[in-house]
C-alpha cells in the first residue's frame, strides 16, 4: 500500500529507530546473547584477545575459539563465520578475580579433539597454562608477580581454587 504522492512503502520493517528515550535497534542473536555485556568505561579499555586452534576432530567441528572481556575468559566451538556460535553454552568459562587475562594462545602442535592447551598471560604477570576442555588447571608461572596469583572461579559445577 502507498502513500498519496508516491511515498515510501507503509508496510517498511524497521530494523532501528530513535525516540526521546534513545535508538532502538534489531539485533541478530549473536549480538543480543553476548554474554555479560561490558559496559562502556571512558577511563581505561578491557582489551578483548581471540584465540583459534584447529583440533581436526572426526565430527568436522575442529575449530575452537578461546575470547576474553574483562575478567571473564570463554572457549567455544567455532562454526566459521556464516554460522555464528551458540554463545549462551560455552564449552569453558572462567572468572578471575585480583587480575585480568591480558592475552592467550594455543599450542597448536600439541592439539587434540580430548586436550588442548591453552596459556594466559595476566595484567599482574603470571602465567597460567590450562586445559579448557579437561577443565583442569595444570601450572601457574610467576605466582610471586605484583598481585597475588589470579583466584579462578570455573564454570558451574566446578571448585574454586
Amino acid at each position: 500500500m502507498a502513500t498519496e504522492g508516491g511515498g515510501k512503502e507503509m508496510n517498511e520493517i524497521k530494523t532501528q529507530f530513535t525516540t526521546r528515550e534513545g535508538l532502538y535497534k534489531l539485533l541478530p542473536h549473536s549480538e543480543y546473547s553476548r554474554p555479560n555485556r561490558v559496559p562502556f568505561n571512558s577511563q581505561g579499555s578491557n582489551p578483548v584477545r581471540v584465540s583459534f586452534v584447529n583440533l581436526n576432530d572426526q565430527s568436522g567441528n575442529g575449530d575452537r575459539l578461546c575470547f576474553n572481556v574483562g575478567r571473564e575468559l570463554y572457549f567455544y566451538i567455532y562454526k566459521g563465520v556464516r554460522k555464528a556460535a551458540d554463545l549462551s553454552k560455552p564449552i569453558d568459562k572462567r572468572i578471575y578475580k585480583g587480575t585480568q587475562p591480558t592475552c592467550h594462545d594455543f599450542n597448536h602442535l600439541t592439539a587434540t579433539a580430548e586436550s588442548v592447551s591453552l596459556l594466559v598471560g595476566f595484567s599482574a604477570g603470571q602465567v597460567q597454562l590450562i586445559d579448557p576442555i579437561k577443565k583442569e588447571t595444570s601450572k601457574l608461572f610467576n605466582e610471586e608477580g605484583l598481585l597475588s596469583s589470579p583466584n579462578q572461579a570455573s564454570s558451574p559445577g566446578g571448585t574454586v581454587v
